[in-house]
Order: structure tokens, then C-alpha cells, then sequence
């Protein structure tokens, strides 16, 4: 079975461990664990690995996080994947920082990532891990609290979840969707 896992985040150094890029940090993450090297590809950054009998292509867009639909459709078609078979790392303001929720399908929830992948696959269906980067931020200042940095504490409860949200991806690839929302939305 093949499978693509998708970290959303924005390429370049400015955007580097910002709250808006723990998708690309979680992909960073899980592929270092692996020993999987990404390269530089059509549409994006690209690594290959194997866990069990699970091919996942692992793809961190480089069309910016607003264009991320134009890249996921490619390598789904490319590799030859199912939708069913597309899992999306994503920061979630409406969660606390370090939570995670897996989903099914769902609206984009303001996100714009979220919502250029819903319009180019022409479907809400298809899972997504949120990841909390919470929202403590004054009125009007959204923006420089997603494209702004972690605290010293906030980055420590952050480095912990990415390996937990490391062993969501393997469940998923190896158990699927029901079984790992079953087994990790409930810690």
C-alpha cells in the first residue's frame, strides 16, 4: 500500500520552526527517525521510506502554504495514490499548543492550506492530523502570531508531540484511519 503524507508549511529560512510550519517540522521530524533524506522535486521536497509493508512518499510543498493543492495533486497522481490514502500535517489555532486531533474529512476551518488542497482534489475527504499551536494572541495580530516562534516552553511540549504525532502516521499507514483516531485522539 502506498500512501502520502503531506506537512504543511512555507519554504525559506524566514519561515523556519515558526507556528505555521509544524507540518514541515513534523515531516522533518519523522523522516530523521527513518533515516529518509528529502530532496528537492517537482512541486516540493520528497522522501521515500518504508515502514512494514507501507510505501509512503512523505512531501513537504514548495508552493507555498496557500498553493499546497497544486503540489498534493501531483504527487497523488505521480505515485499513483488513492485520496483515502493522503494523510495532511497542519497547524490548528483552535487547539492548544502540543494537541493533536486526527480527522477523517472536515471544512478547512479558515485554514488556507486546508483550503487550496479541498479545491484542487475537489473533495473535504481525506485525513488530516491538526496540530494545537494554540492562539493566545491580541485581536488583529493573527498573522505575526502564526509566522511567529514557539516559547522556550511551548517548544519544549512541541519537540515531545512530534514523535507522537510520528507514531500517528505509522498507525495510520498500518492500521487506518478509524483504528488511529480510536487509539491517539483520546490521549
Amino acid at each position: 500500500m502506498k500512501y502520502l503524507i503531506v506537512g504543511l508549511g512555507n519554504i525559506g529560512d524566514e519561515y523556519a520552526d515558526t507556528r505555521h510550519n509544524i507540518g514541515f517540522r513534523t515531516l522533518d521530524a519523522f523522516a530523521k527517525a527513518s533515516n529518509a533524506v528529502f530532496e528537492d522535486k517537482r512541486y516540493g521536497f520528497v522522501a521515500h521510506l518504508r515502514v512494514k509493508n507501507a510505501e509512503l512518499t512523505l512531501l513537504k510543498p514548495s508552493t507555498y502554504m496557500n498553493l499546497s493543492g497544486t503540489a498534493v495533486r501531483y504527487w497523488l497522481q505521480k505515485e499513483n495514490i488513492p485520496v483515502e490514502q493522503l494523510l495532511v500535517i497542519v497547524d490548528d489555532l483552535s487547539l492548544p499548543v502540543g494537541k493533536v486531533r486526527m480527522r477523517g474529512a472536515g471544512s478547512a476551518g479558515g485554514h488556507n492550506g486546508l483550503r487550496n488542497i479541498e479545491s484542487c482534489l475537489m473533495t473535504q475527504q481525506y485525513a488530516r492530523i491538526k496540530f494545537g499551536i494554540g492562539n493566545d494572541f491580541p485581536r488583529g495580530t493573527q498573522v505575526d502570531f502564526v509566522l511567529g516562534h514557539f516559547s522556550e516552553e511551548e517548544e519544549k511540549l512541541v519537540n515531545e508531540r512530534l514523535e507522537y504525532v510520528g507514531e500517528m502516521i505509522k498507525s495510520f499507514c498500518l492500521q487506518g484511519l478509524d483504528r488511529t483516531m480510536n487509539q491517539y485522539n483520546k490521549k
